[in-house]
């Protein structure tokens, strides 16, 4: 297995993720979002609304694991790393977001200034194709 090509290809064709965020409380919380993952700068990007919990969950606790969704099979991948949020705009990269998920653009056009974007940045990423063929990789 070409692992690097294998997370290329699940991070470009899968469109949503479970984002894991440690509660104001300190427990837990998971939720589904959709991402755009740039693989010249190794960035996976998502937006949220300026008053979510999980924007206060990361700006108490930057730490973040993120796992992506299936589309066929048990193909994912998973990763920890930091979520900050990011000097660029949902709207600078809307035609990524857009090309990804083409529906994306109603999000956009109809909440687009209410939405925040923030980067996961990790170095290191589990690769899963089915349960014979998983392997991690370094970025």
């Amino acid at each position: 297995m070409n692992t690097i090509k294998e997370f290329g290809r699940i991070m470009v064709t899968q469109t949503e993720l479970a984002l894991a965020t440690i509660g104001t409380d300190g427990t837990p919380n998971v939720r589904i979002v959709n991402y755009y993952f740039n693989p010249k700068n190794n960035v996976l990007y998502f937006a949220t609304f300026k008053d979510n919990e999980k924007l206060k969950e990361m700006e108490q606790n930057r730490n973040v694991a993120f796992t992506t969704i299936p589309k066929k099979g048990n193909e994912h991948i998973k990763a920890k790393g930091i979520a900050l949020r990011s000097e660029q705009t949902v709207f600078d990269l809307a035609d990524c977001f857009c090309d990804k998920i083409p529906d994306y653009k109603n999000t956009i056009d109809f909440a687009g200034n209410s939405l925040i974007l923030y980067e996961i940045h990790f170095k290191t990423a589990t690769v899963t194709l089915d349960l014979s063929n998983i392997q991690t990789i370094t970025l």
